[in-house]
């Protein structure tokens, strides 16, 4: 349902220590209500269902600087989180890897940080992806789009580009500076040719965890859904100063039920992220030949 799975980091170098006072661990979903089932609409449309946000042209003075307290994105910072999800009827591994990169993109005239996320199920690579994001002068890190590579083997499969300005898309919020609760859900991106229409409304605040990470207080649990999947929701936990730590399920017709926990949060050294810096160029130039009609309208990366 969801295409970026986690993202957040903290500053340190290395994770955090669990509390004397920390809680036990919890449980996936939250012990709160479990989500409003939502509704499919039946003629999707961004005008008439508020599917996009107003973007905030002209507000991104100083973009690449993401320090948002729940998804504050550090060049060179790697996540690492583990877990198992449904598929094809059986529960099985999954792990993602999250990095942001020292690489930046110009779209529609702001340039965004550069993040390279990898998911592998049962140990082989299911997915590659780039996601590009971009922070606005009051707080809010919007999703610019993203390109994905689907893997079967060592085959790319499907490439379901989508990026801000280019097939009708739109660039949606991925975390306001102070989530509210009760506040009306936002779209995190609306990429209407490849199906993308992603939602997020506060679930829950102050809520505790504990992770193979360390344990964390004040977690924000944000609740992520598709209007066109009915009763399928994406609980992901963001620890402050940190970002995401967690993520649940909730739903009646929830098929993946994905379940993961952050392992690690690391800061690369120069060597590391000069690797990292190589592959995701490769596959900046990949995106070119295999997404031309989209990403290949795109600006090239820059390098620091």
């Amino acid at each position: 349902m969801l295409g970026v799975a986690l993202a957040g980091c903290a500053g340190s170098t290395t994770s955090p220590s669990p509390s004397p006072s920390s809680p036990s661990p919890a449980t996936p979903v939250p012990t709160a209500a479990l989500p409003t089932p939502t509704i499919a609409p039946a003629t999707p449309s961004p005008a008439a269902e508020n599917l996009i946000e107003p973007f905030p042209s002209g507000a991104f003075s100083e973009p690449t600087t993401v320090d948002n307290r729940w998804f504050p994105l550090k060049p060179g910072t790697r996540w690492v989180w583990e877990g198992t999800a449904i598929d094809e009827g059986e529960r099985i591994k999954r792990r993602v890897i999250f990095t942001v990169t020292d690489l930046t993109k110009v779209v529609d005239g702001v340039r965004t940080v550069v993040a390279y996320d990898i998911d592998e199920t049962a140990g082989e690579l299911d997915e590659a992806e780039i996601a590009l994001f971009a922070q606005a002068d009051d707080g809010t890190v919007w999703h610019f789009g993203q390109y994905p590579e689907v893997y079967d083997g060592d085959k790319i499969v499907e490439t379901p580009a989508w990026i801000h300005g280019i097939q009708d898309a739109s660039a949606g919020i991925t975390m306001k500076p102070d989530p509210q609760p009760l506040a009306p859900s936002y779209s995190e991106g609306w990429g209407p040719a490849v199906g993308w229409d992603d939602r997020a409304k506060v679930f829950e605040t102050g809520s505790e965890t504990c992770v193979p990470a360390g344990c964390y207080m004040g977690v924000l649990v944000m609740d992520e859904f598709s209007k066109d999947e009915p009763d399928a929701h994406q609980l992901k936990y963001y620890a402050p100063g940190v970002g995401g730590v967690r993520i649940g399920w909730a739903g009646s017709r929830e098929e993946e039920q994905e379940v993961l926990e952050l392992v690690s949060v690391v800061q690369l050294t120069d060597a590391e992220l000069a690797k990292v810096r190589a592959e995701v160029l490769a596959m900046d130039e990949r995106a070119y030949q295999y997404s031309k009609d989209v990403y290949g309208l795109t600006e090239r990366m820059l390098a620091p």
